[in-house]
């Protein structure tokens, strides 16, 4: 069974470590395999993306190992040297979660077109295949947000996958220029309406709707950042999100 409408679950987190070494999922990421409807008796199939870090196989135990932990069938979609599949569109629609992973967003959007991924996205979101991930991962599914993929300076990005039409930011407490970056942006007019999540923040959209923010750690929020009015230059307004503790 799909999820009940087209679902995207955009984080700045999703990750936790454990005490003795390597990396759980947490809390977001169990909420799109909940999200996604998985049928009792059957293991949730994730298919996970690291373009945005190119495709570390060191990332990839990782992943591995956080799945078989978690009781997923964890499925690793590599494009480098070339797909590991043979038909990586087919791999996703029969994911029932698809999460990428942070990095070069640039670089994430520029490799997933030259594979007409893109498209593949498209067509997993609208048959209720759970899209997810986190920073990258998060951004790559909006019109755009802020991102170091370009240098140390954070400089816009404009091209993402447009499946949300809003702004991202991520890391929004933890990266100071994160902030004030959103707030020239939007009220430029180079981003729309931007939704941002501090560290372990997910946002949750069913359709292009923002139906609720979730967080993994006590005290942290989401915020939405729009400008009043039309005109380029007008006051940016932010919105914060209380977002219920996982």
């Amino acid at each position: 069974m799909p999820a009940e409408r087209p679902t995207i679950v955009a984080t700045s987190g999703g990750w936790t470590r454990r005490e003795r070494g390597g990396l759980d999922w947490a809390g977001t990421a169990h909420l799109a395999v909940e999200l996604a409807r998985v049928p009792a008796g059957r293991s949730p199939r994730i298919t996970y993306l690291g373009t945005a870090g190119g495709d570390q196989r060191s990332w990839a135990a990782e992943v591995h190992a956080a799945g078989e932990r978690a009781g997923f069938r964890t499925t690793v979609l590599d494009l480098f040297p070339m797909p590991s599949v043979d038909d990586p569109a087919r791999t996703l629609l029969e994911s029932d979660v698809v999460w990428v992973g942070g990095g070069s967003v640039a670089n994430l959007l520029a490799v997933w077109r030259v594979h007409h991924l893109d498209e593949a996205f498209r067509a997993a979101w609208e048959a209720g295949v759970v899209l997810g991930g986190v920073s990258a991962g998060s951004i790559c599914w909006f019109t755009g947000g802020t991102t170091d993929s370009f240098g140390l300076d954070l400089r816009p990005v404009t091209n993402g996958l447009g499946l949300l039409p809003y702004g991202n930011g991520v890391h929004y407490d933890s990266e100071e220029r994160r902030r004030p970056l959103v707030h020239e942006l939007v009220g430029s007019g180079v981003l729309p309406e931007t939704h941002c999540s501090d560290d372990g923040v997910g946002l949750v959209y069913q359709d292009t709707e923002l139906v609720e923010a979730v967080t993994e750690v006590a005290g942290k929020g989401a915020y939405v950042v729009h400008r009043d009015g039309d005109r380029p230059g007008g006051d940016v307004v932010e919105t914060r999100i209380e977002p219920r503790r996982l």
